[in-house]
């Protein structure tokens, strides 16, 4: 299906070598295009047939499918035919070239890319590919509205007499119904369409009598023809001449002379593919949730296996405390007389280190956990000091510290708490490795604050070296990263956190040196009082 809305020409990169799919991405990208890769050619065909691209830009040597089969199956789909096919190949014979021009390509490109040469080539193609649909488009607005109304609507039309007899019906109602127009005027709406049916002459049906009369008062449509009340209903069950059911949706519209009332005008449609869509894309989307849930858990579980060492440390402080206290306690008791005041201050010293330990133990698997479905009401503050607590251990390995500073006015905000925590965790531990790698021994701020209406605004500012003239372009992309050791991913799962909040995230250059990593959260609405 064609995003309507996109104002952009769609180009479809298709290569198997992501290489090549790489330089076509950074050659056309920011140049008013709507980018799609596949890097074969399945991937290649279920893309155009869901985005109608303007443009094809079609390696010819892919495994599988090769560009010429893509192209072929192409050309030979309506959905698909009119967009322009360039091949990309190494090849520079001339029967290559004839081949893909008699499978209807529109152009070939050689390998190596020439940058100036691609960016032309689409430009122009795009520019064809589009004047070409809007004639198509201007023609068929220029038939006349007749033909229109009666041969180009999918909606099945019905003028209906008050009584909800056919007096006219246009051909997409005879095809949704299963029968001519012809047979269709003088029928009863109700009978055909909405009654429980049984088989008679003439291949139509009747309402059956079995187990008595069946009354139409209360059946869609009904009101509209008997009273002049406007329907509107979606997902009503109707009839098809041979006994099958569709779920539909109609319209019914009165219609009058003057103000006598003479029936009514229905337009309906059969919505079975558009539910099965609906519940594709639903199926779709909580696929997309899971997988982001687990690429989130996995985060957090490998920053947790990175912060290993320091959180034992912590846990082994008080557990070894525990054995010390409990070493001066086996001595006390062997005592002809033990001091009860002393024990009993020795047992609240072993009670507090085991509710340190304990404390740690349940930070880290609340953190570990995979998030809750829903959001939550938060409170900023308790939030960001949990955050702050996590990072204590890489602010000690850091030299550095973590300051939290949150505006009086900060409300209670709405998000997943374990998926912020992890955001504000990943820019915290980055503020801090970005400090210390530039020498410097001053703390990371962190900054509470509300920004516009409706939304509070967090911020991390380290006072590192600062971010390259290039970071708009890259930094939240996939794999890019600035780190030795680093995945490139961390960035990007947290925009991708962010967003699925309802918020944003960026960076900015401050004054003097460092760099403020942002994002934003919706406030929680007020209590209705």
């Amino acid at each position: 299906m064609t995003d309507q809305a996109s104002t952009e020409p769609t180009v479809l990169l298709v290569d198997d070598n992501a290489q090549n799919l790489k330089v076509l991405y950074e050659t056309l990208k920011d140049r008013g295009y709507r980018l799609l890769i596949a890097n074969d050619g399945e991937k290649a065909l279920t893309l155009a047939r869901r985005h109608q691209p303007e443009v094809i830009l079609l390696d010819i040597m892919m495994p599988d499918l090769d560009g010429y089969q893509v192209c072929e199956r192409l050309k030979e789909n309506p959905v698909t035919a009119d967009s322009a096919v360039v091949f990309l190949s190494a090849l520079d014979d001339v029967d290559a070239k004839l081949r893909g021009f008699s499978l209807g390509g529109a152009d070939y490109i050689s390998k190596p890319f020439q940058a100036q040469e691609v960016i032309a080539r689409v430009r122009t193609h795009a520019r064809v590919i589009r004047l070409e649909r809007a004639l198509q488009e201007r023609n068929r607005e220029l038939e006349s509205d007749q033909t229109r109304i009666l041969n180009a609507i999918s909606e099945g039309i019905y003028g209906l007499d008050a009584e909800g007899n056919i007096a006219f019906a246009n051909p997409a109602a005879g095809l949704i119904s299963g029968c001519s127009v012809d047979e269709l005027i003088g029928k009863n709406f109700f009978e055909l369409h909405l009654l429980q049916p049984r088989p008679c002459s003439g291949n139509l049906l009747h309402p059956s009598t079995e187990g008595g009369e069946t009354d139409p008062e209360g059946l869609p449509v009904q009101a509209t023809c008997s009273q002049g009340i406007a329907e509107h209903q979606r997902g009503v069950t109707m009839h098809r001449a041979d006994r099958s059911t569709f779920p539909a949706e109609y319209r019914a519209t009165p219609k009058k002379e003057g103000d006598r009332l003479t029936g009514a005008v229905v337009v309906f449609r059969d919505i079975s593919s558009e539910l099965e869509n609906e519940q594709a894309l639903e199926d779709a989307r909580n696929l997309v949730q899971e997988q982001r849930d687990q690429l989130a858990h996995a985060s957090r579980m490998a920053t947790m296996g990175e912060m290993a060492a320091g959180f034992a440390h912590e846990v082994n402080q008080p557990l070894t405390a525990i054995t010390n206290y409990a070493r001066v306690l086996l001595r006390m008791l062997k005592a002809d007389e033990p001091d009860t005041e002393l024990l009993a201050r020795t047992l609240e010293k072993i009670e507090a280190q085991s509710h340190r330990a304990s404390e740690v133990v349940r930070r880290i698997r609340g953190f570990v956990r995979k998030p809750a479905v829903g959001k939550e009401v938060l409170s900023v503050s308790a939030l960001l000091e949990e955050t702050r607590q996590f990072a204590e251990v890489d602010a000690r390995h850091n030299d550095g510290g973590v300051e939290i500073h949150v505006a009086d006015d900060i409300p209670e905000v709405v998000a997943d708490p374990v998926q912020v925590q992890q955001v504000a965790l990943n820019l915290i531990r980055n503020a801090l490795e970005s400090t210390r790698s530039a020498g410097s021994r001053a703390s990371v701020e962190v900054h509470a604050r509300m920004s516009g209406e409706g939304t509070v605004r967090i911020e991390v500012r380290d006072h590192g070296e600062g971010l390259p003239e290039d970071a708009e372009q890259k930094l939240f992309l996939p794999f890019f990263t600035t780190k030795n050791e680093g995945m490139g991913i961390g960035l990007t799962l947290c925009r991708s956190l962010i967003q699925a909040q309802g918020g944003e995230i960026g960076f900015e250059r401050p004054e003097g040196d460092g760099a403020i990593f942002f994002f934003t959260l919706p406030v929680a609405a007020a209590n209705p009082s």
